[in-house]
């Protein structure tokens, strides 16, 4: 007979990957192929390779994961902005139906890449936007180098899925999809032995070569009466007043301190209406206010704040819940740092204390300080961004980086 005191085995950690997660995908399969494509009329090349994949893809629309899934036969675990699961029922739902793999966002998280390589080892494909946000600009984003050396440690053949025309149809800051055609597809397979003895930054570089898309140029129309509409939530520099306050309506946006306006054309290019606008396409506008903002001397904006908006303020528990900590609050960003006033008093966080902040959708703003996160969030013309950019700014000077990457 054993002896009572021999400690039972340790229960089995449970299989990421269930059955019910490739049933609900033939289920739900032709659903949304269709609404694919009543909403975006996109042609999506299917791969006809049936086997594991690390998939790797640029980044457009809203509905991106699904062109990715409906471009493969096998189920696809997306890594996925850790946001979505803080949402209760819904949360769940997902979570059960095809559980994405949770990563914080702007972050290195350790605990999702152990989860990809769970995935990887129980034999399922992983999907991954290596820029970590839709661009703003039409063009592809900056991508981490940490791609490289996440790819070696799955060992899995790298599919390189290209979607063209998502920002001609529905661009970032946008609430509307024009229209117009996109297509989206496998356009190459790079096996793992034909990388494993890559440097990391061979195959850093060789990923984001393959995945450069630039839609800073005349294709195809993309018709729309609200084509300029919520552009402000992208674009906070004015090339006559610096830091402008930007509107839209319709086909036409303004700059309310200065009066220059332009107008969204659906060839994606921008005409000037009024006053000094010498950007043809959003890409030319975009990279003039990175090196606008690359431009502020951060010392300049330690008493003065830089921008300051009416803000709704929560806490975000990962994969639990949102708790409000304040509506119709003023949020600034001075140059060193965040303060919330809260009336009764004021919350400070130094940019020296955050460590990642990033938009979330079209103009959330999450950021990570005291091992805590945080949401601000307001209206539909509320611009994230702005906060995004001078953070990163800072946070590059600091480390003695005038021309660092200024987030998503």
């Amino acid at each position: 007979m054993e002896k009572q005191n021999i400690k039972k085995k340790k229960k089995k950690k449970s299989r990421w990957i269930k059955k019910r997660h490739s049933f609900f995908r033939l289920v739900l399969y032709p659903f949304i192929w269709a609404l694919c494509k009543i909403k975006y009329h996109i042609k999506i090349e299917k791969c006809k390779e049936k086997r594991q994949f690390l998939v790797v893809s640029n980044h457009q629309t809203t509905f991106d994961q699904f062109f990715l899934g409906l471009g493969f036969k096998r189920h696809l675990y997306y890594v996925t902005n850790d946001d979505i699961f803080s949402n209760g029922f819904v949360s769940k739902l997902i979570s059960f139906l095809v559980r994405p793999i949770p990563i914080k966002k702007g972050t290195s998280d350790v605990k999702a890449v152990m989860d990809c390589m769970r995935v990887a080892k129980e034999g399922g494909s992983i999907a991954i936007f290596p820029e970590g946000n839709r661009t703003y600009s039409g063009r592809t984003g900056a991508i981490k180098d940490t791609i490289a050396p996440f790819a070696k440690s799955l060992r899995l053949p790298i599919a390189i899925f290209h979607i063209n025309g998502g920002y001609g149809v529905q661009p970032r800051w946008s609430d509307k999809t024009r229209g117009g055609k996109m297509t989206a597809g496998v356009s190459e397979i790079i096996e793992y032995d034909d990388y494993k003895n890559l440097s990391d930054s061979e195959l850093y570089d060789l990923i984001c070569k393959k995945l450069y898309i630039d839609e800073g140029k005349v294709d195809i129309e993309y018709p729309s009466k609200k084509s300029a509409e919520y552009l402000e939530r992208a674009m906070y520099y004015c090339p006559t007043c610096g830091i402008g306050k930007w509107m839209s309506e319709g086909e036409q946006a303004w700059c309310e301190k200065c009066g220059t306006k332009i107008k969204y054309l659906p060839t994606k290019e921008l005409e000037c209406v009024s006053g000094n606008f010498p950007y043809r396409f959003m890409t030319e506008w975009y990279d003039a206010q990175e090196s606008f903002i690359k431009s502020i001397n951060p010392e300049n904006y330690f008493d003065t704040p830089l921008f300051s908006d009416t803000v709704s303020y929560f806490e975000v528990i990962p994969c639990k819940k949102k708790i409000p900590l304040g509506e119709n609050v003023k949020f600034s960003a001075f140059g060193d740092r965040f303060e919330i006033d809260l009336g009764e008093r004021k919350e400070v966080f130094p940019y020296s204390d955050i460590t990642a902040a990033g938009v979330l959708g079209r103009n959330k703003m999450n950021f990570y300080a005291q091992k805590r996160i945080f949401q601000i969030r307001y209206d539909k013309h509320f611009n994230a961004l702005k906060y995004v950019n001078i953070y990163y700014h800072a946070h590059n000077i600091l480390k003695g980086d005038t021309n660092g990457f200024l987030g998503l």
